[in-house]
């Protein structure tokens, strides 16, 4: 499937109850969502385990939507085949997790996935500066991954602009940039002043004050995302 185009506020399913997967997913798609995150969490590279593949599976058989697989994991190369069997769309691995990230980026490709590399707070733009060419999206990490509700880091924001810049500098103009750790509706207009454009929210759409709808409704407002 194609990602949707424009700013958008992209479900993640870690903060969702698992017994009721189908149905978060179906509110939140009636609100609007056309893209969901999948955080997947090895225990290794960050110190939770969460969503492997049988969540995967059951996400891509309750949606047709845009499903980004985000691995949190220690040699992500060991797990593209896997989820890219499992559905994923596009493939987001971490520059500090990979040991070989120009080939596991090329791997993602072949593999028929579009393919995404994430940077951790304290992990400088030109860490990812080498492999701009080969990626669809590049992940700016407003939490240190791990956890979902953690307090948003809003010192990272400037980091967007200066890989923007770096993406521009080498003529590359289809990269979509994406935010993930601590989106709420105060947050929401801080990132896309920064450039963000595809904001990944678990904990304010799927255990907000309001409705799995009524949640992502509001965050689309904060991002003046037409409904």
């Amino acid at each position: 499937m194609d990602a949707p185009e424009g700013i958008v506020i992209a479900p993640s399913v870690l903060a969702a109850d698992y017994a009721r997967l189908g149905e978060h997913v179906r509110e939140a798609e009636e609100a609007g969502a056309r893209w969901f995150q999948l955080d997947v969490m090895d225990g290794r590279f960050v110190p939770n385990l969460a969503a492997g593949l049988p969540v995967a599976r059951a996400l891509r058989a309750c949606t047709e939507a845009f499903v980004d697989a985000h691995l949190m994991v220690h040699e992500p190369g060991r797990f593209l085949a896997p989820f890219a069997d499992a559905g994923a769309d596009l493939i987001t691995i971490h520059q500090e997790a990979s040991l070989h990230l120009h080939r596991d980026l090329v791997e993602i490709r072949k593999l028929g996935c579009r393919c995404g590399v994430a940077i951790n707070p304290a992990t400088p733009a030109e860490a990812i500066g080498e492999v701009l060419h080969l990626v669809d999206l590049v992940l700016v990490m407003t939490v240190n991954p791990g956890f979902g509700g953690q307090r948003f880091i809003a010192s990272v924001l400037p980091k967007l602009g200066r890989i923007r810049e770096m993406a521009a500098a080498a003529g590359l103009d289809g990269i979509r940039f994406q935010i993930d750790g601590g989106v709420d509706t105060e947050t929401v207009p801080l990132a896309v002043a920064a450039g963000a454009e595809v904001l990944i929210a678990g904990s304010s759409v799927f255990r907000g004050a309001g409705s799995v709808a009524e949640n992502f409704s509001a965050l689309q407002a904060a991002a003046a995302v037409p409904v």
